[in-house]
């Protein structure tokens, strides 16, 4: 079915449905998840995403099939960055090189290898089933990164452990995933998309201005000195204030939400 997306209120499921090739990514379904998360942006009523692959697998990477069919004098010649410096065309995996307003959870069961581990370090967090796992496979074939992995996994792990990972190939465990900060939860097997769901149900309870405010913060942090990423945060968030949280306060004042209570907010 290639993708389709499942809606619960404020909650997006991006679905990657491509199970007899364990949800590789060949070039329709990359412009159908590409589809998926712009409408999801875009929609003023959608405050999260999952994204997760149906049949037991996240995603095995880029469809080595069709990759194997490219032009080996330009294989990625119309995905390449433009020269005058405008919006890139969508990564080879899809929606790697876009830079959404809303978080996205990737909600991994089985492989998230090569490419779909790349997909996996795209979104903002990583909810894995103990049975999933990660890996650079694409080591095996001389297919590169080239859809994030070495910008984000270093952002995420540190560069030593990153090059480890990356220069080997191997299998990296959930749990190993969630000891070194490469995933954030881990649950049994079979309930990744339950728990990402529910995690993005919590996150689309909250004033969304002020979640998204504090989610590019923490992005356009990166890399800066302390002095320059408090002025950066100022710059950010500070109007959500005047947008949010007076009246957030308000509503504490009149007795909501104390001693730490979400549910009454």
């Amino acid at each position: 079915m290639g993708v389709r997306i499942d809606k619960a209120g404020g909650v997006w499921t991006v679905i990657h449905s491509r199970p007899e090739a364990r949800n590789a990514v060949n070039a329709a379904s990359a412009e159908a998840l590409v589809a998926a998360f712009a409408a999801f942006d875009a929609d003023r009523d959608a405050s999260v995403a999952v994204l997760w692959g149906e049949g037991g697998a996240f995603c095995a990477g880029w469809d080595l099939k069709s990759v194997s069919g490219l032009d080996a004098e330009d294989p990625v010649g119309r995905l390449d960055f433009p020269k005058d410096g405008g919006t890139p065309p969508r990564g080879p995996l899809g929606p790697s090189r876009m830079q959404l307003k809303k978080p996205v959870l990737a909600a991994v069961e089985g492989p998230a290898v090569a490419g779909g581990m790349e997909l996996a370090l795209w979104c903002d967090v990583r909810v894995m089933a103990e049975t999933a796992y990660f890996g650079v496979y694409c080591r095996r074939w001389g297919v590169p990164l080239i859809d994030g992995g070495t910008v984000r996994l270093p952002r995420l792990i540190g560069q030593g452990k990153a090059l480890e990972i990356i220069l080997t190939g191997r299998k990296v465990t959930a749990e190993e995933a969630y000891r070194i900060g490469l995933a954030e939860k881990v649950v049994p097997h079979g309930r990744a998309r339950a728990a990402a769901e529910a995690m993005a149900e919590e996150i689309a309870r909250f004033p969304q201005a002020c979640v998204r405010a504090d989610r590019l913060s923490v992005y356009r942090a990166q890399g800066l000195s302390v002095g320059a990423g408090l002025e950066s945060e100022w710059a950010t968030s500070s109007g959500i204030v005047k947008a949010e949280g007076i009246a957030g306060a308000q509503r504490f004042a009149a007795g909501r939400g104390r001693h730490g209570d979400f549910e009454d907010i």
